[in-house]
């Protein structure tokens, strides 16, 4: 029988410790000094999160003390990218911070490249950075470390904790070393979710042996969703999957060959393409969206879903593949190594893919395709939870007392958890995480965590829950009828391949060319219920199997999550990446809103409503020269924890 181990007074735990997770610890550590810190992650701190294997840049930052953006500047560009739909005031919060964020990170070690001529940092695009990012995590993992009391490496965090003597409070999280099958109960006064997005919840263009070569991390399991609604809290825009055009098969980035390289697209006959599917898309979204006349000013770019949907036409009209072309760059020796480095920081299995297959860009133009969905709340979308923003700047319906935290009392998020907040990557992830544990800190010292309690008997029939699987395949292994067939369970890996089968199918997938309607989403609501059902006889042979049957429950709660909502929203905001075959038309009359679900812990029933889209950034941009919105202490250029006022 597993182990129980309790770690008692713990004052903050965190759970999940990407970029999210580390900036947490990192400032729970400075705003509670006498509080105890302990991080619980699946994997191990020092290589985790979407970051684990490298990036070549940082994709947020403002640039103010260079006189180059404002934080109103990131929230313009986010909100058009978005079609009109994120939350300003979080998106505002994370910008007038990042900056602060990214200065420490040089002051830890990462090597940021500089402009040798102006001094600043050497610029990919208007908000990105470029760095030598290999060792980016292990960088910021140091700080975590050295912040938190504990760090529990191969910690699969399952449930949350809820309090027995308080409705809707969180009092902690159990799970499992994914090693040892120890049991883990970590009583809390606050959680911090730092887990990540939803990877694999959609069937993977690539299949067989290449299964795992998907663009977003794999191991991303939507625990970020699963916990937080499996507790009961409230999540928003989780119909907002992100899809991505992406040199195809081995995933590699394209921003950096587009910004840095120059490089641009062209069809099978070498051809421009994007401009012809621009008339009929603005019958569907409308000018505001998409003016290819005023694509040139750059707080006004065509959002990233309208360039997918160019691209999927084109090739549906039968002029695939698409070309990067990449043969007039690569003739420059020095642009030549700067797009191999760009996949030896951050993906190398591009680079390794071309050589393969005999591919040189120098000398043949590599093909781009279109990835299949993913679900994430820190890249170009915004799902995540219903989240409090800060005091100074959130709408009144916007604030309930502590930023970041969820409808949940004492339960926080940060990354891929915060929904609303897109365009926040990895810099505005770890700066969600210093927010969210700023507030948790200060919830504790209001004195809002006291008298919980937690009863044995929640421990236990938690304990009992997340060992089912292997009781459950201990009972029934030798009645197995030929291969992994046993007609009474099913494993992980069978789970997996029915998810993503009715995801893709119904809910708008890449083989469906990211069509669904109302119709479909119904038949994948039921078979998604009827999956939930043979959840609850998952078996597992041994711990590992265990983990991706858990993986595989959270990833099933998202997933409902994503249809539900997909369902409710009566429109294609975002063509692209998704399209309701029945209501093919942008619809700001009726749902320029934000989309808010509630799934009952108790009976799994989904309540869903509109929450007001508030713009509180006006249109009209000024240069950060003209305007200063950013604290004095960003300015000067001297990071530390002290500059979350």
């Amino acid at each position: 029988m597993a182990k129980t181990i309790v770690e008692d007074n713990i004052d903050i735990l965190i759970a999940g410790a990407g970029l999210g997770g580390t900036g947490s610890a990192f400032e729970a550590r400075y705003w509670g000094k006498d509080k105890n810190i302990v991080i619980a992650e699946k994997a191990n701190i020092d290589r985790s999160g979407a970051v684990a294997q490298g990036l070549y840049a940082i994709n947020c930052y403002m640039g103010t003390r260079f006189g180059e953006n404002n934080p109103e500047d990131h929230v313009r560009y986010a909100r058009i990218d978005l079609m009109g739909m994120v939350r300003e005031d979080l998106l505002f919060d994370m910008a007038r911070h990042v900056d602060s964020t990214v200065h420490q990170f040089e002051e830890w070690g990462l090597p940021i490249m500089r402009d040798p001529k102006s001094g600043s940092y050497l610029r990919e695009g208007r908000w990105q950075i470029m760095i030598h990012g290999e060792s980016y995590k292990p960088i910021v993992a140091e700080a975590a470390k050295k912040s938190a009391d504990k760090v529990f490496n191969r910690i699969c965090v399952t449930h949350l904790l809820m309090d027995d003597s308080k409705e809707n409070r969180v009092a902690g999280a159990v799970g499992f070393n994914v090693r040892t099958g120890d049991y883990h109960v970590f009583k809390s006064k606050t959680v911090i979710v730092g887990a990540g997005g939803a990877s694999n919840i959609f069937r993977p263009r690539s299949v067989g042996e290449g299964a795992g070569r998907v663009w977003y991390a794999p191991w991303s399991s939507g625990s970020a969703y699963g916990l937080m609604i499996g507790a009961g809290a409230k999540m928003t825009q989780m119909e907002n999957r992100i899809v991505l055009a992406r040199f195809k098969d081995g995933y590699g980035p394209v921003g950096a060959y587009f910004l840095h390289l120059k490089t641009y697209t062209q069809n099978c006959n070498g051809e421009e393409y994007e401009s012809k599917w621009f008339p009929g898309l603005q019958k569907m979204v409308g000018k505001e969206y998409l003016d290819p006349e005023a694509s040139h000013l750059t707080h006004r770019p065509i959002p990233t879903c309208l360039r997918n949907h160019a691209l999927i036409n084109e090739i549906n009209a039968g002029r695939g593949p698409i070309h990067m072309v990449t043969m007039e760059a690569f003739q420059d020796p020095h642009l030549e190594e700067i797009g191999w480095h760009n996949f030896l920081g951050m993906t190398v299995g591009q680079a390794v893919l071309w050589a393969a297959t005999d591919v040189n860009p120098k000398y043949e133009n590599p093909e781009l395709t279109t990835s299949e969905p993913y679900v994430m709340g820190s890249h170009a979308t915004g799902s995540g939870a219903w989240c409090s923003g800060p005091e100074d700047v959130s709408p009144d319906e916007y604030f309930w007392g502590y930023n970041r935290m969820t409808t949940v009392e004492g339960l926080f998020g940060a990354g891929d958890a915060v929904g609303g907040t897109p365009h926040a990557f990895s810099s505005g992830s770890f700066t969600e995480g210093r927010l969210a544990a700023k507030a948790a800190c200060k919830y504790i010292d209001d004195g809002k965590a006291e008298g919980i309690s937690i009863s044995q008997e929640q421990i236990d029939r938690r304990k009992a829950e997340i060992f089912k699987p292997m009781e459950h395949y201990k009972v029934f292994r030798n009645e197995i009828v030929a291969g992994d067939v046993n007609p009474n369970y099913i494993n992980p890996r069978q789970g997996l391949d029915r998810l993503q089968k009715l995801m893709d199918e119904y809910a708008g997938g890449a083989t469906v060319n990211y069509m669904t309607n109302d119709k479909l989403l119904h038949i994948g609501l039921k078979k998604l219920k009827l999956l939930e059902e043979d959840l609850e006889k998952v078996a597992a042979k041994d711990i590992h199997e265990l983990l991706r049957a858990w993986e595989l429950k959270h990833r099933h709660l998202a997933s409902e999550s994503v249809v539900q909502h997909t369902l409710f929203r009566k429109e294609t905001r975002w063509p692209g990446y998704y399209y309701r075959g029945d209501a093919l038309k942008l619809d700001d009359e009726n749902w320029h809103v934000l989309t808010v679900s509630r799934r009952d812990p108790k009976t799994g029933e989904y309540t869903m409503e509109k929450a007001p889209c508030y713009h509180i950034v006006g249109d009209d941009e000024q240069s950060a020269s003209e305007k200063d919105e950013q604290p004095a202490s960003a300015e000067e250029g001297q990071p530390s924890s002290a500059e979350i006022a």
